[in-house]
């Protein structure tokens, strides 16, 4: 009977090889990761302005008070064109490593947010948007469907898309903080697992790039109108 269980450890060699910690890409990568962060935050709404941005200064508060530092701001309404040469200015800019915008992932006809980061990422992150649902639906229930909020790599940038209420941007915040120091450095690295955005550390004084204010449009994913449902049931869950 002892040779139907006579298991040595030869016979089992590979156990400690699958999960051998000193490989590279496994645990060694964690020494890449960033502490201080430059980050770029856009609002997406054509109803409100800078001074009136609750989920935009969530998140500002947050990546501050985590010790980031918020290269710049802006708002522009809910226009594929505007959001994306907006993202896509904010991913050139050498002092912004990671990329937030808030509202627009809807599923109403003026909710273009999604669609027009899409084309921009090179890799895409569906976890983040998996792990935002799963959370948003403890607070919402299965109105967590509408809820699009995305993220993805765009040349070494990390781009995440959140609702516009300033409850879901709040647990994007929450959750981004947790793993952006860790994604922007697996992100900027080459195939050699270089750093190769070192010129990405020149945090300037945090700027506006422009107030805009639409008064012509009305962003119905905002203040808890129609689509509009938060991470907490309050607004925007869906934007």
């Amino acid at each position: 009977m002892s040779d139907d269980h006579d298991h040595s450890h030869e016979d089992h060699g590979h156990s400690h090889d699958d999960h051998d910690h000193g490989e590279p890409g496994t645990h060694d990568h964690h020494h890449h990761d960033r502490d201080e962060l430059g980050v770029a935050v856009l609002t997406i709404s054509s109803s409100r302005s800078l001074d009136d941005d609750a989920a935009g200064d969530q998140i500002a508060d947050a990546l501050e008070n985590a010790g980031h530092q918020v290269t710049t701001r802006d708002l522009v309404p809910d226009d594929y064109d505007k959001v994306q040469s907006t993202v896509q200015r904010f991913v050139d800019r050498k002092d912004t490593e990671a990329v937030i915008t808030t509202g627009g992932t809807g599923v109403t006809p003026d909710d273009v947010t999604v669609e027009a980061v899409r084309p921009l990422l090179k890799k895409e992150l569906p976890g983040f948007g998996e792990l935002f649902r799963r959370r948003s639906y403890e607070e919402i229930g299965t109105m967590v469907v509408a809820t699009r909020a995305t993220a993805g790599v765009a040349d070494g940038v990390p781009i995440f898309c959140l609702p516009g209420s300033e409850n879901a941007a709040a647990l994007g915040a929450e959750l981004i903080l947790s793993t952006a120091g860790h994604l922007v450095g697996l992100a900027s690295r080459d195939d050699d697992g270089h750093d190769h955005d070192d010129h990405r550390h020149d945090h300037g004084a945090h700027d506006h790039d422009g107030h805009q204010h639409d008064e012509d449009g009305h962003d119905p994913h905002e203040h808890g109108e129609s689509g509009d449902e938060g991470a907490d049931g309050g607004e925007d869950g869906g934007n």
